[in-house]
């Protein structure tokens, strides 16, 4: 082996060669490389075919086997990059069979290493090799294969570990699995070191092409800005090019098509100058799409016919697949229906055959859309209903396989951006329901889209995926040892039939990433039947494309009796451009019904709504705005605004319906579950009636609903109290004294100073009187600004039990576009050392939704989960700023719904920002006796007190409603009581 007759001097007469061989066998190496950085591939393929050939003419033996070995894979590497694929393969399986045949010759220490070193590479380039040509398998086999010979190889720097790391990744993106793929991405990119400097911008560069390709295209381009600085320090000039295409890529995905042109016929004049053309038919394709995108028909199809032929000829199946795919787009553009079935379904075969079960999906959605389109288009006489059926039959599995693949996404961000993507699908499923006029199937549809992803919280096996049909016995073992929180013993890992295993640091910057989510339950339509909603869909979405729909447990349609037996509607609603709902009575009433708002009716009213809220920029100016210009401090304005909100969503029908059973059987219950769009809006308020002022709240009470999700009981419910315990007692945080913020500063006080408000006072006096309050104080002044009421002090309170608890305080809501809900943060008197999920701010760190739902799971492997250090009482209230913006996101992790999660049976929390009694002052001029805010308090602090604390909350407001309609005092402006709603599940 090399390792003979090498002296640490002969390495210091030049730094650019790396002695082993001898020469001229390492200079040429050297040069080679020199070669390969500037993406001269010709030339660098000619030295080593150069030094190849004198090789092979020297006396055989294990070290010339070696260096043969060694050539051979250099030379492989440079003819994959060139995309030669070919070639490459022919290199591979020569450069592997003489390292078979040298492996028990005689050998030292280092020339063990150096053997273990070319068998590593040669098992990555054919991983490579193996995952061009769409033999994914097989490449998933070369892998495994060399991380069974990775803990024998010394390697110190990391090199090899993190290729293997990046070869997993690339081969998880080539499943669409973008998900896992982001996750071990990330992880990996934490843990690898400096010293491999190859493998940290390709991973950078595999980072910014999931992003792109799951909608988040200002994340892809800081992660290329960073791949080119560390590839231009590298002086590596062919990669550079390749994250040129990437950036066209990126360019239009985002619908910058100029941008994107220019830069893929940028690359192409390099890659066809190169001859790789490999990377020559992805830019071919991608020009094909925009030629077609600006009417050039014959541009399109002669660049869709070279990129077919380079994919064809090169053997990769899978990117040849793509190409036909986009080819019968062109087809049926041009009307030619038999040849957009021919390649859409030669596209398809290859997706089945490679289990690129993502892909088969979108070719059953453009299916599905060129038969809508034929639709509209003709006539179908007496087959509509079938070629409606048919095109059904095609959308909606797929729309669901492609939207639970967002269960893949260690952040809600990201899942939030996949669905984004996804949901151009699931209304291509509404629109053929509606055009089918199958009230059923639209029932169902947003009940499964309303009952919300599952957070998994526990250290206990999940399978997130379906079993694929075949699946051997390992890959259901390697499902069922998946936890998620790994421990620190499993190795990084992965599989295509289940998700990524990481350890170490990588499992620990994993758990602490975001919020896990599984799959919806299961929505049991009728108990008397027991049918589950879609569950024919579900069933050939989780066969056809091997991905879990729904989660095995099954969550009631609804359930009517928590609160009250008086007549009650539950009202559903989704967003699939347009808005639609569906609504059943129960409770001694009958009748259901269905709906829809057009999208632009919708969208406009929601975006009067906001303007009338406050709006954004800084508190103070956005508080502003919506006392001087604000539709909600003018009642006239107001009340065309909840007749606009109720023209564009709610159906006359329904207010008939409501009419009519309060005249038999009393005042409903109107429990309604808003789409995210549509969270804001304030129900109550709704001018029902086009001729008289009549709003929802006179006709009936008003809760709002979270996902069906929530009711999943807890698999280790929190402990009860003990029998001894007080279960009366009222927990208080009564504007706590946030450190490092002045009475006078953003997160000042909310209710002024201690002892100044009579009504606050009397409301804490109340309390004390009634029963235990929780802290102990000897005056009701006691109760505010106190600086000890912190995130272990709430805990130890509400372990002990309670049976309520009451915030008046600042919270934070987490940004809408960023879809995390789980970032929106109370602010307790916490300071910047406790211990938590949340950023500090200056010297405190607030308590998020993502501390009460996960705990101390992420930081601790001892951790406990948040029901179990707060577990939250019956009745919460949460009086902040929007402090019940959960449901505004896709998935309600919020403060509103982690109270919900942690046990407790009604939150009441505000819908948007409130404004305080000393903005009512300073910006309307109200007199500082009058303190709208603390009026409000009192309010639901009574309705909580109340057996019945919705329609006591609703009766308060019905109040406020009638001064407002009498008087239009700013005082009862619905911007204060109408942001306040009684949350349940």
């Amino acid at each position: 082996m090399p390792e003979s007759n090498r002296e640490d001097g002969e390495h210091e007469q030049n730094a650019a060669v790396t002695y082993l061989y001898g020469e001229p066998f390492d200079s040429g190496l050297a040069l080679a490389e020199q070669h390969q950085l500037a993406a001269d591939l010709t030339a660098a393929c000619a030295v080593y075919e150069h030094l190849l050939t004198l090789a092979e003419s020297l006396e055989d033996s294990p070290d010339v086997q070696f260096l043969r070995a060694h050539l051979l894979a250099n030379i492989a590497s440079v003819r994959l990059t060139a995309t030669d694929l070919l070639a490459a393969e022919d290199a591979v399986e020569r450069s592997r069979a003489l390292l078979d045949g040298i492996a028990s010759a005689p050998m030292g220490p280092r020339g063990r290493q150096l053997w273990l070193e070319m068998m590593l590479r040669t098992l990555l380039a054919r991983a490579d090799l193996l995952r061009g040509t769409g033999r994914l398998d097989e490449a998933l086999a070369c892998l495994d294969e060399a991380a069974l010979r990775l803990p024998e190889f010394d390697d110190p720097g990391g090199v090899r570990t993190s290729e293997l790391g990046l070869n997993r990744v690339h081969l998880l993106i080539e499943r669409s699995e973008w998900g896992a793929a982001e996750e071990q991405a990330s992880a990996l990119l934490s843990t690898t070191p400096a010293t491999a400097v190859e493998t940290i911008p390709r991973l950078m560069i595999a980072l910014g092409l999931i992003c792109a390709s799951t909608g988040r295209f200002d994340p892809a381009e800081d992660w290329f800005a960073r791949a080119e600085d560390a590839l231009r320090a590298m002086g590596d000039t062919g990669e550079l090019q390749s994250l040129l295409a990437h950036r066209a890529y990126t360019a239009m995905r985002r619908g910058d098509f100029d941008v994107a042109e220019r830069l893929f016929a940028e690359a192409s004049a390099f890659f066809e100058r190169q001859r790789w053309y490999g990377d020559l038919a992805v830019c071919e394709q991608a020009r094909a799409f925009l030629a077609g995108r600006r009417g050039d028909s014959t541009g399109a199809d002669d660049l869709v016919a070279a990129s077919l032929a380079r994919f064809e000829q090169l053997g990769a199946s899978i990117a040849a697949a793509d190409t036909m795919l986009l080819g019968a787009q062109h087809a049926y553009d041009r009307g030619d229906i038999r040849e957009t079935e021919r390649l859409a379904q030669a596209a398809r075969d290859v997706y089945q055959a490679r289990e690129v079960y993502e892909r088969c999906a979108q070719v059953d959605l453009m299916l599905a859309r060129t038969l809508e389109d034929n639709l509209n288009r003709t006539d179908h006489g007496d087959h509509e209903r079938k070629s409606v059926d048919n095109a059904l039959s095609l959308a909606l599995p797929a729309a669901l396989a492609l939207e639970a693949a967002r269960y893949g996404f260690a952040t809600a961000h990201a899942r939030s951006q996949w669905l984004e993507l996804a949901d151009d699908a699931m209304q291509l499923v509404f629109r053929l329901a509606v055009r089918r006029q199958d009230q059923g199937l639209l029932f169902e549809l947003v009940e499964h889209r309303c009952a919300g992803a599952m957070l998994s919280l526990d250290r206990t096996p999940s399978t997130p995926t379906a079993s694929p049909a075949g699946a051997g016995g390992d890959a259901g073992a390697f499902e069922e040892s998946v936890s998620v929180f790994p421990s620190a013993a499993m190795k990084v890992y992965g599989h295509p039939d289940g998700p990524t295993r990481l350890g170490g640091v990588a499992a620990d910057a994993a758990a602490s990433a975001g919020l896990r989510v599984a799959p919806p339950p299961k929505v049991r339509m009728s108990p008397e039947s027991g049918r589950v909603a879609l569950k024919e869909y579900i069933a050939a979405a989780e066969f056809r494309y091997h991905r879990r729909i729904v989660d095995e447990e099954e969550a009631p349609f609804w359930i009517t009796d928590d609160l009250t037996s008086r007549p009650v509607v539950q009202i559903r609603l989704a967003d699939a451009g347009d808005l639609f709902m569906t609504w059943t009575w129960a409770g001694g009433a009958r009748g259901f019904g269905t709906g829809h708002g057009p999208a632009d009716e919708v969208d406009r009213a929601v975006r009067a709504l906001a303007a009338a809220l406050p709006g954004p920029g800084t508190a103070a100016e956005g508080m502003r705005h919506a006392f001087v210009s604000g539709a909600m401090t003018d009642p006239r304005n107001e009340h065309a605004l909840a007749r606009e909100l109720a023209e564009a969503m709610w159906p006359e029908g329904l207010t008939a319906q409501i009419r009519q059973v309060s005249a038999q059987a009393g005042r409903p219950l109107v429990r309604i579950q808003p789409s995210p769009r549509v969270a804001q809006v304030p129900w109550e308020l709704l001018a029902v009636d086009a001729e008289n002022d009549v709003r929802l709240i006179d006709l009936a009470d008003v809760v709002t609903t979270a996902p069906t999700s929530l009711r999943r009981p807890d698999p280790k419910p929190s402990p009860r109290p003990a029998p001894d315990t007080d279960n009366d007692t009222v927990v208080l945080v009564l504007d706590p004294r946030i450190p490092g913020f002045r009475a006078d500063s953003p997160l000042g006080s909310v209710l002024g100073p201690p002892g100044s408000d009579p009504e606050l006072l009397a409301f804490v006096q109340n309390r004390l009187d009634a029963g235990a309050v929780v802290p102990s104080v000897a005056t009701p002044a006691e109760a505010f600004r106190r600086t000890d009421l912190d995130r272990d002090w709430l805990s130890g309170a509400l372990r002990k039990g309670a049976r309520r608890l009451m915030y008046v305080g600042h919270v934070s809501g987490a940004p809408v576009e960023g879809g995390q809900s789980e970032d929106g943060t109370l602010h307790l008197c916490c300071g910047p050392g406790t211990a938590g999920l949340a950023e500090t701010v200056r010297t405190h760190r607030p308590l998020s939704a993502k501390d009460l739902l996960l705990g101390t799971l992420p930081l601790r492997a001892d951790g406990e989960p948040g029901a179990r250090i707060w577990p939250a009482p019956p009745r919460v209230a949460l009086i902040g700023c929007e402090s019940g913006g959960d449901l505004r996101f896709a998935e309600s992790f919020g403060l509103a719904t982690a109270m919900l999660h942690n046990g407790a049976e009604l939150v009441t929390a505000t819908r948007w920002v409130l404004p305080t009694s000393f903005a009512f002052h300073r910006l309307a001029g109200l007199p500082e006796s009058v303190r709208p805010l603390s009026a409000a308090v009192v309010a639901v602090d009574t309705a909580h007190e109340d057996q019945d604390p919705v329609a006591r909350l609703g009766r308060w407001q019905r109040e406020q409603l009638d001064h407002w309609r009498a008087d239009g005092r700013i005082e009862h402006s619905p911007l204060l009581w109408a942001a306040m709603t009684c949350i349940v599940v």
